[in-house]
């Protein structure tokens, strides 16, 4: 090669490196960074050379406030993990979010999906959807064979088999406890009070005003959880969440409240086959409604020095290459594009199901119903423990709830 050949060559390697981009993305998801890692920055990367992508989590507990430090220093990432509802549109709010109406590929998600990372009136959305989380059950299909019982699909046939299995004295009939304060509110109140208040129907009206927590559809969930105590076995009060998981996994418990993004944990750890049921309906022959909650988007940092190759990495997040991805690698999140394709996690394929016959909503109390402080949502949580625990009525809660919900400045909702 000559001299000048050699030159040329050079020059053309620099030119190529100093066009190549670099994009942080922020999360504070960090046990999924190898998937992130292994599966889908190498495909993205595969597929768009030019463009290199970093993953920079950090933990779940200080995300929120390092991630606003680095905002307002100007030091975020190229793009961030969005949390649903009002954390995110607070952080649209500041300037911290760019619009993203006009990236291809957002119209593959409903306005369901894109709610949790819509402005107050629907117009402009900030984060992509990534995926949801499925409330219902997940139980020891053994037991339950030995036991002779059918997954309960009615209210009543649920309570049947809680009685069935507690006369057995084998199992613990619910694997749920008290202690950390917040089960009873989102693996119980939020998982079977739809089918109360009928999904968005009610939710929808508790905003508007037009239906109060003192109602007999948001009232009845908590009797309904009252009842639950009597089948979590000893000293549930002083049950962690993780001693929970553990209660279920080791084979001593037949049914685990749930939510789908357990699968992956209990895949690992059960040495019994799994099986998983959607909140009972009251009746038979009433419609099923499921809790399908917005759990992660990904948004773009307007004061991003590569913002065109981050709407790149964005416009590929909304396609279902990057869904396909996700949901198979993180079974139990469930992707919300409207084209998935078929997930290969039986169990988590199972909770994706409910969805074509039940109707979706999500936690009642997350979008503009926590504006106050305390927020609904925290309040909701101590109630549904307290309920649990015997030490509170289901009335006096809810009139407390409500009460939270009115003394909430006007002007936040």
């Amino acid at each position: 090669m000559t001299r000048a050949a050699l030159v040329i060559l050079l020059l053309g390697t620099v030119a190529a490196a100093a066009e190549e981009k670099t994009i942080v993305i922020e999360s504070w998801r960090d046990d999924d960074l190898s998937v992130w890692q292994d599966r889908i920055i190498p495909a993205f990367e595969a597929r768009t050379p030019g463009i290199k992508v970093v993953f920079s989590p950090t933990g779940g507990e200080t995300y929120d406030a390092e991630l606003a430090a680095r905002l307002g220093a100007g030091k975020a990432g190229d793009l961030m993990a969005c949390r649903p509802f009002d954390a995110s549109l607070d952080l649209y709010n500041k300037g911290y979010l760019a619009p993203l109406n006009d990236l291809p590929g957002l119209d593959a998600f409903s306005a369901f999906a894109r709610s949790a990372w819509s402005t107050n009136d629907g117009k402009t959305t900030f984060c992509v959807p990534i995926a949801s989380v499925i409330h219902g059950f997940l139980y020891n299909a053994d037991a339950f064979e030995q036991l002779g019982i059918a997954a309960p699909t009615t209210e009543a046939e649920f309570f049947a088999a809680l009685d069935k299995i507690r006369a057995d004295g084998t199992y613990t009939p619910l694997a749920m406890g008290t202690k950390d304060g917040w089960e009873a509110g989102i693996l119980g109140y939020q998982n079977i009070g739809p089918a109360y208040w009928r999904g968005e129907d009610g939710r929808t009206a508790l905003v508007a005003g037009k239906q109060k927590l003192t109602d007999a559809q948001w009232m009845e969930p908590l009797a309904t959880l009252a009842r639950w105590k009597d089948y979590l076995g000893t000293d549930f009060e002083k049950r962690s969440y993780a001693d929970s998981q553990k209660l279920f996994a080791s084979g001593r418990a037949a049914i685990y409240p749930a939510g789908s993004w357990e699968i992956s944990g209990f895949n690992a750890q059960a040495r019994f086959r799994l099986g998983a049921f959607p909140p009972p309906v009251r009746n038979a022959g009433d419609g099923c409604y499921i809790s399908d909650h917005p759990d992660i988007g990904i948004g773009l940092n307007p004061k991003s020095a590569h913002a065109e190759a981050a709407r790149t990495f964005l416009a590929w997040v909304a396609s279902p290459e990057f869904a396909s991805i996700y949901a198979d690698a993180l079974p139990g999140f469930v992707g919300l594009i409207q084209t998935p394709k078929a997930i290969d996690d039986p169990l988590a394929a199972t909770f994706a199901s409910w969805r074509s016959r039940c109707k979706s909503t999500f936690r009642s109390t997350d979008a503009v119903l926590s504006r106050g402080t305390p927020s609904l949502a925290d309040e909701t949580r101590l109630k549904a423990t307290a309920v649990v625990n015997g030490t509170e009525t289901p009335q006096d809660a809810a009139a407390e709830l409500q009460k939270s919900l009115d003394d909430q400045p006007k002007a936040a909702r």
